[in-house]
């Protein structure tokens, strides 16, 4: 009996870790966090978590960047660099010789490159999620 109630205990606390790890996997979120005028132009500011279970060591993203008016102002490469799994990384890219009251928001157009051999499957573009704490929208 004292093994049953042993295996049975056992049992429901590993269920939650199994449930944990797969909500690990799969997914990389970029949220636009914070713009700021800096001398040069625009400073973006992103807030990349890598949720696989490896290393993305690197992750550069096709975006489009959109005027207040709807107008695209240009297309650009950001390159996240490598993204630790489970560790939020911030990121900031100057946008040269744009106003940052002048963008309306940004769209992830595409993964330009990424590299993640421990991830199987397309480790940055399936399951990506995109938001925005400010204003300015980011979509994809």
């Amino acid at each position: 009996m004292r093994l049953f109630a042993l295996t049975v205990v056992v049992g429901l606390l590993a269920t939650p870790i199994a449930a944990d790890e797969r909500d690990i996997g799969a997914h990389l979120d970029i949220e636009l966090n914070a713009t700021q005028q800096a001398e040069a132009g625009c400073q973006l500011t992103f807030v990349a978590v890598n949720g696989h279970a490896a290393e993305v060591e690197q992750a550069v993203f096709e975006t489009v960047l959109f005027k207040s008016d709807g107008a695209v102002d240009r297309l650009t490469l950001f390159d996240f660099g490598a993204l630790p799994p489970g560790l939020p990384r911030v990121r900031q890219f100057v946008v040269q010789g744009l106003q940052c009251a002048e963008l309306g928001r940004l769209l992830i157009n595409g993964v330009h490159a990424c590299r993640a051999p421990d991830v199987p499957g397309d480790a940055c573009g399936e399951g990506l999620t995109v938001s925005s704490r400010i204003a300015v929208g980011l979509i994809g």
